[in-house]
């Protein structure tokens, strides 16, 4: 990504992460080979929505592929890619990219890390094929229960008409794909050498669990870090928590947006990275992970800071 007259740092360190401003892909193929332990992440899934030319239509609030809802009781609701406007060129050249993800990433992780990978309900299938088809195993599917402003509608120009009808379902849970490494030998064989290949349990009497309940981030979070894909912290911590079964290793979120993976890992006291091509969204990042990571949660029954 070409950067010009920028007035801060392009990569950043602290004690326990480092923020890249850049191209993922690129960060990736100079990675060093079995450099990352897990991979969490929300990908532009749609690509189309953080184009330059996209980006610059949901900060003017100009719409675009870009949904903008109408504020409510004196809240600006949270803006939402319109998915159903994808073209099958479009979705060809999303299997291509994830295609090229998940072939870099096979490099960067160890045998038995995991990666967890934010989607859609509409466009998972996109997403998941190229990681199998590279030699990922897919290792479940975590649904985050939220109720978001997709679907439920009534037919366009035609609400009236018919009334009793919704062109597709109320969106009430996001699918966040989970995909490992494969192991060297056995799991406990992988643990012992690479700290990887299980997911960490909430406790000793509770295993973690692939159905997670979460609201949108609000309030507080959302002032910080006003990112339109911002996920709140109660959730992405214990996302972060079980990709380590050990509690050792680096986490790696090649789309950072403002950083709430990078500040949840901060909370657990892991080492991670974080890249962002968008220079806004990097900069918003810089301020936002210090005060994302300090948040007070109750995740699981695991208290958070």
């Amino acid at each position: 990504m070409e950067v010009k007259a920028v007035v801060l740092p392009i990569n950043r360190s602290s004690k326990n992460y480092s923020m890249v401003c850049g191209d993922a892909l690129e960060w990736l193929k100079k990675a060093s080979h079995h450099s990352i332990h897990a991979v969490v992440t929300d990908p532009p899934y749609g690509l189309i929505e953080y184009k330059p030319d996209q980006l610059q239509k949901l900060r003017g609030k100009k719409g675009g592929v870009w949904r903008i809802p109408p504020s409510f009781d004196g809240c600006q609701r949270t803006p939402l890619p319109r998915f159903t406007v994808l073209t099958e060129d479009d979705k060809n050249e999303m299997k291509r990219f994830f295609w090229r993800l998940a072939n870099l990433l096979r490099k960067v992780l160890v045998p038995g890390g995991h990666v967890f990978i934010a989607t859609n309900p509409l466009l998972s299938y996109l997403v998941y094929e190229p990681f199998i088809s590279v030699g990922f195993e897919k290792r479940g599917e975590i649904a985050r229960t939220t109720q978001t402003l997709r679907g439920g509608d009534r037919p366009k120009n035609a609400h009236r008409e018919f009334p009793d009808v919704s062109v597709m379902p109320r969106s009430c849970w996001e699918p966040w794909g989970l995909f490992r490494n494969p192991c060297e030998g056995r799991v406990q064989d992988n643990l012992r050498k690479w700290g990887t290949g299980a997911l960490r349990r909430i406790s000793e009497d509770e295993p973690f669990k692939d159905l997670i309940g979460s609201g949108p981030a609000r309030g507080h979070e959302r002032k910080i870090a006003p990112h339109p894909s911002l996920k709140p912290q109660a959730f992405i911590r214990q996302i972060v928590r079980a990709a380590l079964p050990l509690g050792d290793g680096v986490i790696l979120d090649p789309f950072m947006g403002s950083g709430s993976t990078i500040a949840a890992a901060e909370a657990c006291g892991f080492k991670s990275i974080g890249i962002e091509k968008d220079l806004e969204y990097y900069k918003m990042a810089l301020r936002a992970i210090p005060l994302l990571s300090t948040i007070k949660t109750e995740i699981g029954g695991l208290s958070g800071r």
